[in-house]
C-alpha cells in the first residue's frame, strides 16, 4: 500500500520586489514515487502546471540554497517572514515563488516520517524485483539438488535469434 502526503497552500508568484501574484498549490508526495515532490499550480486554466523534482533540493533548500539549471530553492527573510523561494526555468518561461517556510517544512516533516532519508530505493521494491529475475529456476534446482550439472537450456542461454545452421539446415 502506498502513501500519499499532501498540502494545499498558496504560494505567491513574485513580479517585482513590491508585487507578487497568489497561485493557489498542491505540494505532494508518494511513497511509490519516493525520490520526488510534485507540486500542482493551478493558475486559472483547465490544466495546471505540474512540477517534479528532488525531494532531497525541497529539504537542503529549507537550509541553504541549493539546486542550479531548473530547479533552485533557497530560504529566506522577507518582511519579517521566513520564506522558500522556489525559481524555476523552462523553455515556456522562468518563474520565482515565495512558499510560507512553516508550511512547507511541516509538510517535509511529514514525507521524511513516511520515507526516512535513505530508505527510499527499499520503497521500489528493486532488491526483490531483482532477486525474482535473478532466482534459479525450478528445472535448475532440481538438477543441482540431485547432484548434476546445469545444462545450457537450464541456464537458458539459448541464441534467441537462431540462424538457419542451428535449426540443422547444414
Amino acid at each position: 500500500m502506498h502513501t500519499v502526503v499532501e498540502r494545499e497552500l498558496e504560494l505567491k508568484l513574485v513580479l517585482s520586489p513590491e508585487r507578487g501574484i497568489p497561485v493557489p498549490a498542491r505540494l505532494s508526495y508518494r511513497t511509490d514515487d519516493p525520490y520526488a515532490v510534485h507540486i500542482t499550480f493551478h493558475i486559472g486554466t483547465d490544466h495546471p502546471v505540474n512540477w517534479t523534482f528532488a525531494r532531497e533540493l525541497l529539504v537542503e533548500g529549507v537550509f541553504r540554497p541549493c539546486g542550479h539549471g531548473d530547479v533552485r530553492v533557497w530560504p529566506t527573510k522577507v518582511a519579517g517572514r521566513s520564506v522558500l523561494l522556489m525559481a524555476l526555468s523552462s523553455p515556456d518561461g522562468d518563474a520565482l515563488l515565495e512558499a510560507p517556510a512553516a508550511q512547507v517544512t511541516s509538510w517535509l516533516e511529514r514525507t521524511l516520517t513516511a520515507v526516512p532519508p535513505g530508505s527510499e530505493a527499499e520503497q521500489l521494491g528493486i532488491d526483490d524485483g531483482l532477486a525474482e529475475l535473478l532466482a534459479p529456476s525450478p528445472k535448475l534446482s532440481a538438477s543441482l539438488e540431485q547432484g548434476g550439472l546445469p545444462t545450457v537450456d537450464d541456464l537458458w542461454l539459448r541464441d534467441p535469434w537462431p540462424s538457419d545452421k542451428s535449426k540443422g539446415g547444414e
